[in-house]
């Protein structure tokens, strides 16, 4: 794991190196300014003369310059290699999904890949922070204090014995105590997530329902079980405090008395005051490095929960890769299904799709027709390689689609989806993700033949009008349009459109069909729909039932042998005549 996560390190090397050095430094000056203090009180005691104080006075203000120069460049250092750290593990990250199959996301929640990108990289950079820092400071201080304190005053080195094993004790029953609490922290995190991003996404379903006191109940319950762990962990480390401060009091109070017997009574020959000073000081350095260690200790045990998270992420390969020579160039739009069988995992127990045959040539103008879960959606992923099959194979072009480099594929092939998404910025930005290099006249040439002009020209921006998150400032038909123009200016071999004109009135539905045979007469056309009058002037029909082709034909053929397909005409005409 941590080998995993050092490669995120990359540039900021240099700052990952030179942060523990200035923190060496910055520990050897403030362990060595004792030393000093106790001889210039120790000078002063014995009255000597005013160049001895002066000489020990410039020492130790040049030791506490140094201190502090090595210390502000430790802190720049560590502040720019754990910022650098963090932002290349979330770009890594962020890359990693990217690269994800459909089958990969299904294994990760949305709100979890957002926490992990969020919550976890953070928790992940302060412990680098700490690690390259305070993880030197606090052993190296409490080593080099030791002995120090050992050297000065060796024989009261008997104190730090009865007071460090309190501390360290006391500690280590915090530790164990409330890493477990943390480490449940995570599933609770998701679970928040969870509920913020279902609510703010469906917001309007919210409102219509009137269920804004189920979601915040909802809310309410995640973010209660969030703050139970946090406080009870929080209240466990909270005693770290009174744990320091016991022992850094009785430090206090049994260095000085032991100190002033010994200088009173002479128990030991040569003790001065000096040595009190340095004695207290050291006791204060070898308490406080105790308590910064601890710390360290719960930040890298959070730290690795957190790790092994981004490390599942990052260690998940995609199930689609391209092949070792994979083939550049699809030559055209033909399509054809051999013997396919799929489902969506290996433990399913039933296939999503089954004994496939279908052969559509290039340039063709294909209908879909099925009931909901007759797996429509599922047929079309499979032609871009969203999904790979389980059985048999999916040719696009006269080539296994597995065969194709998936970007040159899925350059080839647009999908316009009946939930069409839109990304933040203008109608510009959004059109151009068909076409990078479309000028603004193509923008509305296209616009206009996929019915989205009128609108567009309405609005006070016109093509520079911005798109709020996820369209929220457009309605459903001018959203299918926008979509549609998108790809449109694609210019693909195979254009898919899966139900994308539910939302739109039929008038507009056939002058946006005209559209697809004038623009892209070359290229396969796969209309998904619920209306037969969107597919019925197709060159082909496929009527889907339960996951296997029940008949393929023209309008006339299906209305004569296919009960479903005939069934389904009736309820849209006849019926609809009968409710008037």
């Amino acid at each position: 794991m941590i080998k995993k996560l050092s490669r995120s390190i990359r540039e900021y090397k240099k700052q990952t190196i030179l942060t523990p050095l200035f923190m060496i430094g910055e520990v050897g000056m403030e362990c060595t300014i004792p030393l000093i203090t106790k001889d210039l009180i120790n000078a002063l005691e014995s009255q000597c003369e005013m160049s001895t104080i002066l000489r020990l006075g410039a020492l130790l203000i040049l030791m506490a310059v140094c201190s502090m120069l090595c210390g502000i460049l430790s802190g720049m250092f560590a502040a720019t290699a754990s910022s650098g750290f963090a932002k290349n593990l979330r770009h890594d990250l962020f890359l990693k999904i990217q690269s994800f199959s459909f089958t990969n996301i299904d294994k990760f929640s949305t709100s979890s890949l957002v926490t992990r990108l969020t919550t976890d990289v953070n928790r992940v950079q302060m412990a680098f922070q700490m690690l390259i820092r305070i993880a030197v400071r606090a052993p190296l201080m409490f080593i080099v204090a030791i002995i120090m304190s050992i050297n000065v005053g060796r024989s009261l080195a008997f104190i730090f014995v009865l007071v460090i094993p309190i501390l360290v004790i006391g500690f280590a029953l915090i530790i164990k105590t409330a890493l477990p609490l943390f480490k449940s922290l995570f599933k609770k995190y998701d679970a928040l997530n969870n509920s913020v991003q279902e609510n703010v996404k469906g917001m309007r379903v919210v409102k219509s329902f009137v269920r804004e006191d189920y979601e915040d109940r909802k809310f309410g319950k995640a973010s209660d079980a969030l703050c139970s762990d946090v406080t009870k962990a929080e209240k466990i480390l909270a005693l770290n405090n009174p744990i320091m401060m016991f022992c850094m009091y009785l430090c206090m109070l049994l260095i000085p008395y032991f100190t002033a017997k010994a200088i009173c009574c002479n128990w030991f020959p040569g003790m001065q005051v000096g040595t009190l000073s340095s004695l207290i000081t050291y006791s204060m350095q070898i308490l406080s490095s105790l308590m910064m260690l601890t710390m360290v200790f719960v930040m890298l045990t959070m730290a690795i929960e957190a790790g092994r998270r981004i490390t599942e992420v990052l260690d998940t390969e995609s199930t689609l890769r391209n092949p070792e020579h994979p083939v550049t160039e699809v030559k055209d739009g033909s399509i054809e299904f051999s013997d396919v069988h799929f489902k969506y995992n290996e433990n399913a127990e039933r296939e999503a799709l089954f004994d496939i045959d279908l052969s559509i040539p290039a340039g063709a103008t294909v209908g879909i027709i099925g009931g909901t879960g007759s797996s429509k959606s599922t047929l079309i992923q499979l032609i871009p390689r969203l999904y790979d099959v389980t059985g048999g194979s999916v040719k696009v072009g006269g080539v296994d689609v597995r065969d194709y480099d998936m970007e040159i594929l899925r350059d080839q092939v647009a999908v316009v989806l009946q939930k069409n998404v839109l990304f933040s910025g203008t109608i510009k930005e959004n059109l151009r993700w068909g076409d990078p290099n479309a000028s603004d006249e193509e923008l509305e040439r296209i616009c206009r033949l996929a019915q989205a002009d009128e609108f567009i020209s309405q609005m006070p921006d016109r093509y520079d009008t911005m798109i709020e998150q996820g369209g929220a400032n457009v309605s459903g038909g001018q959203k299918q349009r926008l979509c549609i123009a998108r790809a449109l200016l694609k210019k693909p071999k195979v254009l898919i459109l899966d139900d994308s004109t539910s939302a739109v009135d039929t008038h507009t539905d056939a002058l946006i069909r005209k559209a697809f045979r004038e623009e892209l007469p070359g290229t396969t056309k796969l209309i998904i729909a619920q209306r037969i009058a969107s597919v019925q002037d197709a060159d082909m029909i496929i009527v889907l039932d339960g996951g296997k082709v029940s008949a393929v034909g023209t309008h006339e053929q299906l209305l004569a042998s296919s009960d479903i397909y005939r069934e389904v005409f009736e309820s849209q005409t006849k019926g609809g005549d009968e409710d008037v």
